[in-house]
């Protein structure tokens, strides 16, 4: 049974390996397409540079900031690489930085000739980022050993396929909310795949996930007929409209599509820690019936429902917390809060999230419950 289940193994590594030779040429061919141009950048460029000195600061004797800096600031990659430019450096929040000798910038710079326009477009933070994002995966390397290891893969896939995949399909003017399913189908089965590899807990983890990811698409939609909130709601609709008419994306989906991606990791969770604790019973007690097995995971996940459910709701409540801080000091009506759209997307974004996370329970422990029962010799090697 060992050198079977090893026989399996090697074939769904090659497999995935297949799997992802394909995505890696889709995502080149998706990102090489021409795209239609909104805005005329021709000349201008996003460069790096070190400030080497401050001719004008604007820093307030109170400690705040007004106007613009003056600064000189060291090329270090375009086309003026090497040369000390003096620019201007905004104030505000979202565009420039309160420049100091020695700090690296991103630099946005026009050229036409002998002609250079430039100025601070942000602090350069690329390289602290990356140092983050390696920091995590070597921790959860260290700390989850070698499931850490096929957790950090499973992390790199789904990023790339969200990010590189599913964001150009979108581009193509395919439906956002079809293709939200089949990237989640896709990440969820991949994913499971580096964690354990082709057996009955990660197809039941799989089932379990999608159920939910589907459940959460339905009642969105249900959310969105009764109360008239949809995807043209959005605070960026505009942009987004002109973006629609150039390129036709359909913008009224991108909403719902965002719900499903952002409850993926929770329906999986759940899921998968469903299936793990059902498939330990069996092993531990292999002549537990399919109903007393069904009880034991629908305990487990009622464990679990209360708190993912939290997770999901407290994630989108704090992505409105500027909202819900203005409509406070300006002690609105609680009638104009509730009735708000972007409260009603919230309370969209958290519900039809949850209602997937507390619907798939059942229906994982279910499909487990007729995966699992008989099969405790086989689930012992796996």
């Amino acid at each position: 049974m060992k050198k079977q289940y090893g026989k399996h193994t090697a074939m769904g590594w090659i497999i995935l390996a297949l799997i992802t030779v394909v995505l890696i040429f889709a995502a080149y061919r998706l990102n090489t397409m021409e795209k239609t141009e909104l805005i005329n950048r021709t000349g201008n460029t996003y460069e790096k540079g070190i400030v080497k000195e401050v001719l004008k600061d604007n820093l307030l004797p109170d400690g705040t900031r007004e106007g613009e800096q003056t600064v000189t600031v060291r090329m270090t990659t375009g086309v003026r690489k090497g040369e000390v430019i003096q620019m201007t450096s905004q104030s505000g929040f979202l565009f420039g930085a309160p420049c100091v000798p020695g700090m690296h910038v991103i630099v946005v710079q026009s050229v036409a000739g002998d002609t250079t326009v430039s100025s601070v477009y942000a602090r350069d933070r690329g390289s602290i980022i990356a140092i983050f994002a390696i920091l995590y995966i070597i921790v959860l390397c260290l700390v989850g050993g070698k499931q850490g290891i096929k957790a950090s893969a499973g992390l790199l896939i789904t990023c790339f396929i969200i990010i590189l995949i599913w964001v150009p399909i979108i581009y193509l003017g395919v439906s956002p909310i079809r293709s939200a399913v089949v990237v989640c189908a896709v990440t969820t089965v991949l994913t499971f795949w580096c964690l354990g590899g082709i057996s009955r807990k990660t197809i039941c983890a799989t089932l379990g996930t999608v159920s939910g990811v589907v459940i959460a698409a339905v009642v969105a939609e249900i959310y969105s007929y009764t109360t008239g909130i949809s995807g043209w709601n959005v605070s960026n609709i505009e942009t987004l409209m002109t973006i629609s008419e150039a390129n036709h994306i359909k913008v009224g989906g991108l909403l719902f599509a965002g719900i499903l991606i952002s409850a993926l990791g929770a329906e999986m969770d759940v899921a998968m820690s469903i299936s793990s604790a059902m498939q330990e019973v069996c092993v531990q007690n292999p002549t537990i019936s399919r109903w007393e097995l069904f009880r034991s995971g629908m305990r487990v996940g009622r464990d679990m429902m209360g708190t993912d459910s939290n997770t999901l709701i407290l994630a989108f409540v704090g992505t409105e917390i500027g909202e819900l801080v203005l409509d406070f000091t300006y002690d609105l009506s609680p009638l104009y809060i509730i009735n708000s759209n972007n409260i009603g997307i919230a309370v969209m974004k958290g519900l039809s999230g949850s209602f997937g996370i507390v619907l798939s329970v059942p229906i994982t422990v279910l499909i487990a419950s007729v995966m699992f029962r008989g099969k405790s010799k086989e689930l012992s090697v796996q």
